[in-house]
């Protein structure tokens, strides 16, 4: 539904990584574009002024999939092909 999916690696977690909730988050590594499970970077901006950097799994994964997010979602995505056809 146009939410970019993404899965950390290893043994990363939410709890592992004391994610509480009133962090702010960027994902850097897709200025170039987006490609079926590629790799991405989760920064965390802790309210201490602290930053961690976290590997994650971007899980689109088709080509199919990033046209969906593209469009916003698979049903955005179905609409605009029914409306162009």
């Amino acid at each position: 539904m146009g939410v970019l999916p993404c899965q950390f690696k290893g043994t990363d977690s939410a709890a592992s990584l004391g994610i509480a909730g009133n962090e702010e988050f960027d994902i850097v590594g897709l200025e170039s574009g987006i490609r079926p499970q590629m790799d991405v970077t989760l920064v965390i901006r802790r309210k201490d002024g602290s930053a961690q950097r976290v590997p994650l799994l971007l899980r689109i994964d088709t080509p199919i999939e990033v046209d969906y997010y593209l469009h916003g979602g698979i049903l955005p995505y179905v609409l605009r092909e029914l409306l162009a056809a």
